[in-house]
């Protein structure tokens, strides 16, 4: 090989690996990072300390205040700038939801003194409250507790026939006796009336009922409670003395 041509290839390796040791070394950079600093608006909630049952009547100890970003306030909430004084404002005030701790409280979620009782104030607006007596066997055994969802059965006697017809499906017991809310570890609620739900129709219709026969309480699984497929139906059992039972059903 030439010498000139020995010097070219010599040239030619020295920038081979020159370039090689440069994509080295932009590859192994290490990254640029770069910090920003952002500052959120801040504003003081009221939020729930402890927990606080349904019903339950609260303390000054019972909320604090907990900063919380402007960004995501609710109209709702209530704010220390607005209401400074408002711990000692809703003490004695009465649950009229159950709150977690670190809830936000608002104005709906609690009901003061003198605004009406515990039951006024769990009752959705245009709702109405109405007991009817139950005993073991009519009561699925006692063990129908508040806020489960039952069939409301009418059972009455005629020329000794006894009929059964569905009055009310998928109603909300309020309370069993004066028990207002299911509590851990309380298995059986006690009380010889069910205190149920209903529209001031509804709440008609059942007084006249209780006159005219026995009702009894049918339990509904809790996947029903969101409204499940409804089958708007009447069904009437006839059960006669020695002899076989029939039903009737009216599909609406």
């Amino acid at each position: 090989m030439k010498r000139g041509q020995v010097l070219g290839v010599a040239i030619a390796g020295i920038s081979g690996v020159g370039a090689f040791i440069g994509v080295l070394t932009l590859v192994n950079k290490p990254a640029t990072v770069v910090t920003r600093e952002v500052t959120v608006s801040m504003a003081q909630v009221l939020v729930a300390k402890t927990d606080i049952g349904l019903g339950q009547i609260t303390g000054a100890d019972y909320f604090r205040w907990q900063d919380w970003p402007q960004t995501a306030l609710s109209p709702s909430y209530i704010l220390r700038s607005a209401r400074p004084n408002a711990v000692s404002e809703l003490t004695g005030a009465v649950a009229r939801t159950p709150l977690m701790p670190g809830e936000p409280i608002t104005a709906m979620k609690l009901v003061k003194a003198g605004e009406g009782g515990v039951l006024a104030a769990i009752l959705p607006a245009g709702m109405r409250a109405i007991s009817t007596r139950i005993k073991e066997e009519t009561g699925v055994g006692k063990m129908i507790l508040p806020n489960d969802h039952v069939d409301v059965l009418l059972t009455t006697r005629k020329r000794g026939d006894h009929a059964a017809e569905t009055l009310f499906r998928n109603v909300r017991v309020l309370a069993i006796g004066q028990l207002i809310e299911a509590r851990e570890g309380k298995k059986l609620a006690e009380g010889n009336t069910a205190t149920l739900e209903l529209t001031p129709a509804q709440a008609e219709e059942l007084a006249a009922a209780n006159a005219r026969g026995e009702i009894s309480l049918v339990l509904r699984s809790i996947a029903d409670i969101k409204g499940g497929d409804e089958t708007m139906s009447t069904q009437v059992k006839i059960l006669r003395y020695g002899g076989r039972s029939r039903s009737v059903g009216a599909v609406n």
